[in-house]
């Protein structure tokens, strides 16, 4: 089982962004330290839900203090971004860190950032597979052009890739490994057809999440996708994780300081088009994170994280450690994972 953290950046009520952002590079620099197995980026425009605008950038920054640890974004919102531009990001950092950077993806929400970046909703409700096949064709081929036909966003002269992803300093090896935020059936069949894993979020519980994967397998496989490759797909699961000697401080803790963070950030949010959304209640929505989540004592969190697998498959995990907004008790959450969960697990 491999675990990992989940940073978003978060700027709690009272807080500037410079600590969001200096509890965010912290969170990486001590779950390597503790044993973690890698970090995930959070990126958000425009809110203080997550001050992380650029995923990439923050990763190359923590690629160049670690020296171990897996980072990935979770995720590059593909609508706001040329994928050429972003595939470039992600062969210069898959090569320079000795391939510890995997690229997630995702398709954003209807967000003013779409109009600030020129995507449009076009780019957000019809845009997202001929985006991502770019990209994929950008990591994986020595040239790409793009012809811009009928209904298609992108079309442009062959150009060489430079530098190839998929070729290390000694002239072998493979691109970075890209992964899907998905969160409907539409979204895992498009994975699914493409074989690229999942990223499931923190808001679904077992059940959903073991469906999700049931679906991609069968999709995967009817897209012609062997059933070795099928079966080693590396799926990562979204969650949040509070731990305290007692599970009711654990749940204490989150939920008198994430609330008016969620309040605070999802209101912040607005639509391109001037669509309702209605958001989740942030005490409810905190409440039933702790519920899904390994949130309490060690021994509870081993417990959630590995019936979690077993109901699933899944043995990659993105745990938010911040949900405190405390730097001093963010560090000694990731420390207590690494050091008094991950034994239990192995």
């Amino acid at each position: 089982m491999r675990v990992g953290a989940f940073v978003l950046g978060a700027q709690f009520p009272g807080q500037g962004p410079g600590e969001a952002l200096h509890r965010a590079v912290r969170t990486a620099e001590v779950a390597e330290e503790a044993g973690l197995d890698s970090v995930w980026l959070a990126e958000h425009h425009f809110v203080p839900y997550g001050v992380c605008p650029s995923a990439v950038t923050l990763a190359a920054l923590l690629l160049g203090r670690t020296r171990r640890l897996r980072v990935g974004t979770a995720v590059s919102v593909l609508p706001n971004v040329h994928p050429v531009a972003l595939g470039e990001q992600a062969a210069l950092l898959h090569l320079t860190s000795g391939g510890r950077f995997t690229l997630g993806v995702g398709r954003g929400g209807p967000w003013v950032d779409l109009e600030v970046f020129g995507g449009g909703l076009e780019a957000y409700e019809r845009g997202f597979p001929e985006a991502l096949d770019l990209l994929r064709r950008w990591l994986t081929e020595p040239r790409v052009g793009a012809d811009g036909g009928p209904g298609q966003r992108y079309g442009f002269r062959e150009v060489a890739v430079v530098p190839r992803p998929a070729e290390s300093l000694d002239g072998h090896g493979t691109g970075p490994e890209v992964i899907v935020a998905c969160t409907s059936p539409a979204s895992v069949r498009l994975a699914a057809e493409r074989l690229l894993p999942m990223l499931l979020g923190m808001h679904c519980g077992d059940e959903d999440k073991a469906a999700m994967v049931a679906l991609w397998r069968r999709e995967a496989l009817a897209a012609g996708h062997a059933r070795e490759a099928v079966e080693a797909a590396g799926h990562v699961s979204a969650g949040i994780c509070q731990l305290a000697d007692r599970t009711a401080d654990a749940r204490e803790t989150l939920l008198k300081a994430m609330p008016g963070w969620l309040k605070q950030g999802l209101d912040a949010h607005v639509t391109v088009d001037g669509r309702v959304r209605a958001m989740r209640d942030p005490v409810a929505y905190t409440e039933l994170l702790c519920e899904l989540h390994p949130v309490g004592t060690p021994e509870l969190a081993a417990d959630r994280l590995a019936a979690t697998s077993g109901r699933t498959g899944i043995n990659r995990f993105a745990l938010l450690a911040e949900g405190s907004g405390d730097l001093a008790g963010t560090e000694e959450n990731v420390k207590r994972l690494g050091t008094e969960v991950l034994p239990l697990l192995r």
